[in-house]
């Protein structure tokens, strides 16, 4: 018996016959259902992210990847936040974008060679201005979000929940969940900041009024 199973032996016996702990439950599920558009994108502009909230989301789409100054940008399949032919049209003319595909599966020196990633989402929560992905059709597998170094997440204004709760109950947790809040950041013990770390330095948020 390795060290571990025996501890774990051990820690069975003590418990054995314990009572089941009563677990608490009263905390709040849901937020206010009002200005949920408004309160996601405040807090994502808390976040020093870019917001754009529209129904022209092609035209709104096609002017963010102009002004990124990029044309090679990664679509992942089943990408259809934009939900009409004429919306596509519009961003690829207008940006010039070469959509580079994710089948067969880019290496990494091929994502971060991409000028960016554009993708959907599962979820947003209005609370915290935080989207969630969970590799589903238009979002892709989690490395096409976290190499590129721009991220343009297209959010349907139906997608955004109030409360934590609230999203958790939309998600299946057996999928693999990714958790975005703000471009990627963090600091050492000094406070000072650092950018795209661990994820791309800059989001663009398109919330579609539909």
């Amino acid at each position: 018996m390795s060290a571990r199973e025996a501890i774990l032996a051990r820690i069975r016996a003590a418990a054995a016959g314990a009572p089941d702990p009563e677990i608490p439950r009263a905390y709040r599920t849901e937020g206010s259902a009002d200005d949920l558009v408004e309160r996601f994108t405040e807090r994502v502009r808390d976040y020093k992210a870019t917001v754009h909230v529209t129904a022209d989301a092609g035209t709104v789409i096609a002017e963010a990847l102009a002004r990124r100054g990029g044309r090679r940008f990664v679509v992942p399949g089943g990408w259809t936040a934009v939900p009409d032919a004429a919306g596509m049209a519009a961003m690829s003319a207008m940006a010039d974008m070469e959509a580079l595909t994710d089948d067969p599966p880019l290496s990494a020196r091929d994502l971060d060679a991409a000028d960016g990633v554009i993708t959907g989402c599962a979820v947003a929560i209005a609370e915290t201005g935080t989207i969630v992905l969970d590799a589903g059709p238009g979002q892709g597998r989690r490395a096409l979000t976290l190499v590129p170094d721009y991220h343009l997440c297209v959010v349907r204004a139906g997608q955004i929940v109030s409360s934590v709760p609230e999203a958790i109950a939309r998600l299946d947790p057996a999928r693999p969940l990714t958790w975005i809040s703000g471009s990627s950041a963090t600091s050492d013990i000094e406070f000072d900041r650092v950018e795209g770390v661990h994820g791309p330095r800059t989001l663009e948020v398109v919330v579609i009024l539909q």
